[in-house]
């Protein structure tokens, strides 16, 4: 299927740029090496990486010099959904990659990493101190007695000592696990207590929006909830001492030493990912040492065109699966800038000064970031210095297509806009950035290599330029090797596994386009189905949103009991906006114009704020449960959401709208 007007672009990379990038060396490399195709450029190398799945991955460890410190016996044992068996028989340690270009000399007094906090100063680590730190650590977990596969905990900002803690864990084939401190005691225990650490790393507290929040209570509560532990760490933001009984970080890193890995078996566990947890416990998601090696590898070193040049800034906190992704940066020699604090502080701008005062060259954020500068009339390439910007890139919701072309007319026309997805799932992405293909407004540039992304219907039917949902057919190495305490597997199956046997389904609407991009539509699980006509809630928002009296929407589809179709969308009003007449017509036209008349909403419904995850994920699912009449406690896990008190609102709702 082609298309005869296929749109133009809204960037092309030049010739040069290509030319310059390190997917297009790899590719030339794997033809002469491996059989890859080297001409068609990215569609044709992408095709053999799926085709070809065993030599694709083994070309990504020969190309990037991956360490085994026992050789495998083969790449893929067994290519089954779930239950892939990868590189078996090998054995490596993604610390010891991680910490490898502090190994020569003429780096070590580089920064590896950049701390910034709200007063956006950058404070360097250099590659040497961090291996230092880390070789401390890790010797000092091993006089804990913490063994291969103990699992660790960090209730811990995104601050350097995460970061040392998380690759001492590594080094020592520990099991990290980690919660940013404003997840409050019930959330961290719902996730912790799965998982039983040993050693639990805290602050004191934490700075965010200009104050000082204490998390002393919290912690204390932690420790006593986690009858496993043996040791805990003492970091004082705020410069308290040590409580009693605990340890303090200084004493244990205040000795440099050379780091000592332990080789571990390909699958071994490197960390333990949650799920957001709306409607039951979060879901405990295991990666491996060896498949997140060489998934990051891949993603940040030929997607994401990262080296030892760059400097890598994503906007993320310790309790997202994307601070994983910008740690993995070290891998491939970068320079990782680490921001602990508001993204809004001291004004909407904040970010974009961080990527000035650190020349970020790849600079990661939110799509609802962009759009919240947008509508807040900030100016990145008029108010910050970003040429050191080679590339903005987006993920944790579809970047709406006005994101893009802000983007473009306010940072700079020629920016590669990477809008990226994938999922704490694999920590990875499923598609996104290709610094040698075009960017389409409103697309992701392409799915990744190695990666057999398409779109299904109901039947299991492969659909082009039309919405089905994201499914992937073959393995891949960061795919979960399983979730703790699910030891027939069934929960694990149960997740992606159940509507197309062997398939991975992932529970996204997405288009795969005649040029090979790829558009998301948000989650299929809330679905909006008016009259056989099926719609994402991501395209509700991006439409509704551009209206400037519009900060935030929620929209549901409720299935009734009598058959009918109750469709209402909540507005969260920017202030000083109303909700009348005339504005509520506005959204109606906005919706029926740009999108479609069945998706009109039949109630307009004005709301103090929107609902979120921890992680800053809209909540649909648990609302349209309460909307259904399913009682609070049943609709929604507590310690998953923001801010409780707004599912009340939609509680009573529900029990006004039945009379109940």
């Amino acid at each position: 299927m082609t298309s005869p007007t296929q749109p133009e672009p809204l960037w092309t990379p030049g010739p040069d740029r290509i030319a310059a990038a390190r997917i297009t060396a790899f590719q030339a490399w794997a033809a002469e090496r491996h059989g890859a195709p080297a001409d068609g450029g990215y569609p044709a190398l992408h095709r053999w990486s799926v085709e070809e799945l065993d030599t694709f991955w083994q070309a990504v460890a020969e190309w990037f010099d991956v360490r085994f410190t026992t050789p495998a016996e083969q790449v893929l044992a067994d290519r089954s959904m779930p239950g892939a068996r990868w590189f078996p028989g090998a054995t490596l340690n993604y610390a010891e990659h991680a910490l490898r270009a502090g190994e020569d000399p003429a780096r070590a007094g580089d920064a590896a990493l950049l701390h910034v906090d709200e007063t956006h100063e950058p404070a360097p680590v250099t590659w040497s101190e961090l291996r230092g730190r880390v070789g401390a650590l890790a010797a000092e977990l091993r006089a804990l007695g913490v063994r291969p596969g103990d699992r660790v905990s960090g209730y811990l900002p995104n601050i350097p000592e995460a970061v040392v803690a998380l690759l001492a864990t590594a080094a020592v084939g520990g099991v990290w696990t980690s919660c940013a401190p404003d997840f409050g005691a019930r959330s961290v225990l719902d996730r912790f207590q799965q998982v039983e650490p040993v050693v639990l790393f805290t602050v004191d507290g934490y700075r965010y929006g200009g104050k000082q929040h204490d998390r002393s209570d919290t912690v204390a509560e932690l420790r006593a909830e986690l009858p496993s532990l043996r040791a805990v760490v003492h970091i004082p933001l705020l410069g308290t001492p040590a409580p009693e009984g605990t340890l303090a970080w200084s004493d244990l890193v205040s000795t440099p030493a050379e780091p000592v890995f332990e080789p571990v078996p390909f699958d071994h566990p490197l960390w333990v990912l949650y799920s957001s947890g709306t409607t039951g416990l979060p879901k405990a998601i295991v990666q491996s040492q060896g498949g997140i090696l060489l998934e990051h590898l891949k993603q940040l070193g030929l997607h994401c065109d990262l080296g030892p040049e760059d400097r890598f800034f994503w906007y993320t906190s310790t309790g997202w699966m994307m601070w994983n992704f910008l740690v993995s940066g070290l891998l491939t020699g970068t320079t990782v800038v680490l921001y602990d604090g508001s993204p809004g502080h001291p004004d909407t701008g904040a970010q974009w000064r961080i990527a000035e005062r650190t020349r970020a060259t790849l600079y990661g954020t939110s799509a609802a970031y962009v759009m919240a500068c947008r509508k807040a009339g900030v100016h990145p390439s008029r108010d910050f210095d970003l040429s050191a910007v080679k590339c903005v890139a987006t993920t944790g919701s579809p970047l709406p297509p006005d994101g893009f072309r802000w983007l473009h007319d306010e940072v700079a026309e020629d920016l590669w806009i990477a809008s990226v997805s994938g999922g704490t799932d694999v920590c990875s992405c499923f598609a996104g950035a290709v610094p040698t293909l075009p960017v389409h407004i409103g697309e992701l540039q392409a799915a990744c290599l190695g990666t057999d992304l398409q779109s299904w219907d109901p039947s299991g039917k492969p659909l082009t330029g039309e919405v089905g949902e994201l499914v992937v057919t073959n393995p891949m190495p960061s795919m979960p090797v399983r979730f703790w305490n699910d030891p027939d597997g069934s929960r694990y199956r149960d997740s992606y596994f159940e509507t197309y046997p062997g398939v991975w389904r992932h529970g996204d609407w997405i288009t795969i386009t005649d040029h090979g991009s790829v558009v998301i539509h948000g989650r299929s699980d809330s679905t909006l189905n008016r009259q056989g006509v099926r719609m994402g809630s991501a395209d509700i928002y991006e439409a509704v949103e551009r209206l400037p009296e519009i900060k935030e929407s929620l929209v549901i589809g409720l299935e009734e009991p009598n058959g009918g179709y109750w469709m209402p969308l909540f507005v969260h009003l920017a202030p000083g906006a109303t909700l009348d007449e005339d504005l509520k017509g506005r959204i109606k036209a906005t919706i029926r114009e740009e999108l479609s008349p069945r998706h009109v909403p039949d109630e307009i419904i004005e709301v103090p704020a929107i609902p979120h995850t921890l992680t800053g994920k809209r909540i649909e699912v648990p609302v349209k449960r309460l909307l259904q009449g399913t009682p609070l406690e049943k609709a929604v896990n507590p310690g998953s959401v923001d801010n409780l008190d707004l599912l009340r609102f939609y509680q009573e709702l529900a029990r006004t709208r039945t009379g109940s």
